[in-house]
């Protein structure tokens, strides 16, 4: 299997795992928060979504600069962050696809004008920086449903809201 084709599962998996959350957000709650440090649901959740794009935004960049080609995702409902999120995984798959097998293994930086945050390879980035990272927050996301008393989707298998069926 080529790297491509691997990331390509992953992508299409991992989109999938942020719209099963994205389906149990309601929009009336996008301004909550779990503590005033926190981000807001709404804040949140659209991290998670901003984060895939990185695959087009950023990944094929030689380096990619918070001062420079960052900014956050702004919406104002759940519907939204789906379209992007959609709309998001055709261009996602198609950067994928025209990234040349060597390129994969070149260096790609992450950076805050000057400062240098990471260096790696593109194949270590994208999943390091992007999918990692997702998976993170959307982790994050999923503490806020079940705070709100919302059922957790199951994402890499059954949860206590979705069990496994019986066989």
């Amino acid at each position: 299997m080529s790297i491509k084709k691997s990331y390509l599962i992953e992508l299409d998996h991992e989109t999938k795992n942020t719209k099963r959350i994205l389906d149990r957000i309601p929009d009336e709650k996008l301004d909550w928060r779990p503590h005033e440090k926190s981000m807001s649901l709404g804040e949140l959740a659209a991290h998670v979504v901003e984060l895939h794009s990185w695959v087009s935004k950023a990944i094929p960049k030689d380096a990619f600069d918070f001062k420079v080609d960052y900014h956050p995702l702004k919406v104002s409902s759940v519907e939204e962050l789906k379209l992007i999120l959609s709309e998001g995984l055709e261009t996602n798959k198609t950067t994928i696809e025209n990234i040349a097998e060597e390129d994969w293994f070149k260096d790609w930086v992450l950076k805050s004008g000057d400062y240098e945050i990471a260096r790696l390879p593109r194949a270590g980035a994208i999943r390091f920086i992007v999918n990692n990272h997702i998976v993170h927050h959307r982790g994050q996301l999923t503490v806020y449903l079940r705070l709100l008393g919302i059922p957790v989707p199951g994402l890499y298998g059954p949860s206590a809201d979705e069990p496994m069926p019986s066989m």
